[in-house]
């Protein structure tokens, strides 16, 4: 009879404890309403000033989201990269396809911060880096977004991507410049120059949709303001690794312990709380 009891107990707390993932699974879902929640992302990554620290941070950074991306079981391309003149890498572009993956990633953008002990310091001495993340939605065939031939200005060049497969031998990447909103998109990830023209088309509408949606929501300056200083004072998440070990995000408040966890993608908490304060 007793065993019975310790059974009946056991299925009990398991059941309590699928129940209560559930409802936060529901509660989290009522949160990603917005128009373009639903939506698949472009996640842009950008190294802060500081040469080789800031550009490997930016490489761990894009790591990080794609251990995330993996973790779910999104997929995902690299669009554009422009690797560091020593290590890391300058700027990356990935586009991520999931459900809802917008609006998950919509509260990553923002700057950075890393303090550790530097790997790249003869005299290991602690340093500090940033590097600036931006999420924008993939707009669908339903979203329709207007754009004057005369206001872009577009330019090709050879790729200075990693070797493999898609290394380019000819002129065809492309960056188009969006000359009102001073928007900038890049794509070497095709041989064809029709098809990364074609795919900066994508990335620059919906980089103007979300520009729109974020000055309707007035939840943050333009993507330019937003990008012109990476470094003190602005940044929304803090990764110390020395002289203590914590992951702090400035907006909410969370905390993790746990940096090593954090960078190998496991960002959920974060993700979810951030969500938790934009409907608070």
């Amino acid at each position: 009879m007793e065993e019975n009891n310790k059974t009946i107990l056991k299925e009990t707390e398991n059941n309590i404890v699928t129940l209560h993932k559930n409802i936060k699974k529901n509660e989290i879902k009522c949160f990603l309403s917005n128009e373009a929640d639903s939506l698949d992302a472009y996640l842009e990554i950008h190294a802060g000033a500081g040469g080789t620290e800031s550009q490997d941070w930016a490489e761990m950074l894009r790591r990080m989201y794609m251990k995330w991306t993996s973790s779910k079981n999104y997929k995902f391309q690299l669009i554009s990269e422009h690797k560091g003149d020593e290590a890391g890498i300058k700027s990356s572009t990935i586009k991520i396809d999931g459900n809802y993956v917008y609006g998950f990633l919509k509260s990553e953008s923002g700057i950075h911060r890393l303090v550790r002990i530097s790997p790249f310091d003869s005299g290991a001495r602690r340093h500090t880096s940033f590097a600036s993340v931006w999420v924008y939605p993939v707009i669908d065939d339903n979203i329709k977004i207007e754009i004057a031939e005369k206001d872009l200005r577009i330019d090709t060049f050879r790729s200075s991507g990693a070797g493999g497969q898609h290394v380019n031998t000819t002129d065809s990447a492309v960056r188009i410049t969006h000359i009102p909103s001073k928007i900038v998109v890049q794509c070497q990830s095709d041989r064809s120059q029709h098809k990364n023209k074609e795919t900066c088309m994508n990335m620059l509408k919906a980089r103007l949709y979300e520009h729109e949606l974020k000055k309707k929501e007035q939840e943050i300056k333009s993507t330019e303001e937003t990008k012109s200083d990476i470094g003190w004072g602005h940044q929304i998440r803090s990764y110390v690794l020395h002289p203590y070990r914590m992951v702090k995000d400035n907006r909410t408040n969370f905390e993790s312990s746990s940096p090593d966890k954090v960078l190998n993608g496991e960002i959920d908490e974060f993700l979810e709380s951030s969500l938790y304060k934009i409907n608070d």
